[in-house]
């Protein structure tokens, strides 16, 4: 393979050409730096880059894969961290003047489990600020673009690992999903992104959002690449206290093409009274649910509560946790905030505690509906989003003011994957989501990975001219 194409091959094809010993990790891991010089100006997608280490580690993975073959997998596969995952000497800011100095001393949960497995980590990827205010300019770093159209949002705040992946930067990343976070840059840059059951992937050394509701995930081109990750990065981590101590499932044999009976849920209501579709996203979303049909699929309606009831209990929820996180800061430091997460903590500070502990309560309500009406389905399916809109500015009340499709999981904390499933005439991706049943997350990448295998839009890439600038 062309050392220039190295770029777009996915992470189980590299993997079986490392295997074959026909791909060098060395090469491979070249391929990804050269790139990210000649493009990621126009991007802003890495905040550091940690070169030296990669040529470092892919030496290291080749050697061994040369004396003894791989460990697995991931061993000599290129990948990044969104840059709230703690990195041991390397800087950490979660785009903040806050943490601008900040150089952990140890390594994230996962970051640990994707060097055992002999990944090779290529650098830390931007996010919006905390992974909750943005995007912003008047941060550490300037904001992530969506490399479909530059001028268009890669949403966040996985913002970077979403561009980084789509532009063939990165084979893979891990990012992190509060109301959703890993889906809505998956959406925005047309690659997959799984936002896991909560508590099945460690958060330890994950910079907090809001403790109850964070989940870290992975994105990549592919959901077969999400299988691979989560073999690596699941599991009980008694240093999380959100970790649930269950047995990960079999992600890779889950991939069996095969939805032949498969009962999908569509809460229709949602899409047509409470966040109405546009005319193109509703085709898509359409055809898509065609496509499983074809495949011997049944699609039925469902009922669930009001989605605004789940985003309130998420908000009241979100704000006062963030609160509590940065209180000391906003206090003593609030400068060093950007204006947009600066605001949204001041709220927090405004939530009383009985509303916090009734939005708790209303949550518990809430994710058993949810898990009711999973119990009637295999999973349930809608679109992630509407295709990215122009980067700009949020609005100041945007967060309280705005209903999305992918809160709602987060208050459940169901697997929920978003995968691409088409383009829009300005040729940015559409989205589909997908929504499995507690810890089913295999069974959530098997109809992703079933409707990928069926369709054509793995096959299309961003265009991007080397050395252009944002």
């Amino acid at each position: 393979m062309a050392h220039t194409s190295l770029h777009f091959v996915t992470v189980a094809d590299a993997a079986q050409m490392i295997a074959a010993k026909k791909l060098s990790p060395v090469e491979l891991t070249e391929a990804y730096l050269d790139r990210i010089d000649a493009l990621d100006s126009q991007l802003n997608s890495f905040v550091t880059v940690t070169a030296d280490r990669a040529r470092q580690d892919a030496k290291a993975a080749e050697a061994a894969i040369m004396a003894s073959g791989p460990r697995g997998k991931l061993h000599g596969i290129p990948y990044c961290l969104k840059d709230i995952f703690d990195t041991a000497g390397i800087r950490t800011t979660a785009h903040s003047k806050l943490l601008a100095d900040n150089v952990p001393t140890r390594d994230a949960a996962c970051g640990e489990k994707l060097t055992q497995a002999g990944a090779v980590l290529l650098g830390k990827t931007a996010t919006w600020e905390f992974a909750h205010g943005g995007p912003s300019w008047d941060i550490l770093f300037p904001p992530a673009r969506n490399p479909w159209n530059t001028d268009h949002s890669p949403a966040g705040s996985s913002s970077g690992s979403g561009a980084a992946v789509a532009a063939g930067l990165a084979p893979a990343t891990m990012g992190s999903d509060t109301g959703g976070s890993i889906r809505g840059p998956a959406a925005a840059n047309g690659i997959a992104g799984l936002k896991p059951t909560y508590g099945l992937v460690s958060r330890r050394g994950v910079i907090p959002n809001c403790f109850s509701h964070d989940h870290a995930g992975p994105l990549a081109w592919t959901c077969e690449d999400l299988a691979l990750l989560m073999r690596v990065v699941a599991g009980y981590d008694p240093e999380d206290p959100g970790s649930a101590n269950v047995a990960p499932p079999d992600f890779e044999a889950a991939l069996t093409g095969d939805v032949k009976g498969l009962v999908i849920g569509v809460p229709w209501r949602w899409l047509e009274e409470e966040v109405p579709l546009t005319p193109p996203t509703r085709a898509a979303f359409d055809a898509a649910l065609g496509v499983y049909k074809a495949l011997g699929a049944e699609v039925r309606e469902v009922s669930l509560p009001p989605m605004q009831y789940y985003e309130d209990a998420k908000k009241v929820i979100a704000i006062a946790e963030l609160f509590s996180i940065h209180q000391e800061d906003l206090r003593t430091r609030p400068h060093l905030f950007g204006a947009s997460l600066r605001s949204r903590i001041i709220a927090g500070g405004l939530v009383r505690a009985e509303s916090y502990v009734q939005a708790m309560r209303a949550r518990t309500d809430l994710a058993r509906a949810m898990q009711a009406v999973m119990a009637t389905v295999d999973v349930l399916m809608l679109p992630t989003a509407e295709p990215a809109g122009k980067l700009a500015p949020p609005e100041p009340g945007w967060l309280f003011t705005k209903s999305g499709l992918t809160t709602a999981f987060n208050v459940g904390g169901n697997p929920a994957l978003s995968i691409c499933s088409g383009f829009a005439e300005n040729g940015l991706p559409f989205s589909l989501q997908i929504v499995g049943k507690l810890f089913d997350d295999a069974n959530v990448l098997r109809v992703g990975d079933a409707y990928e295998k069926a369709t054509p839009w793995r096959e299309r890439r961003p265009a991007l001219a080397a050395r252009a600038t944002a």
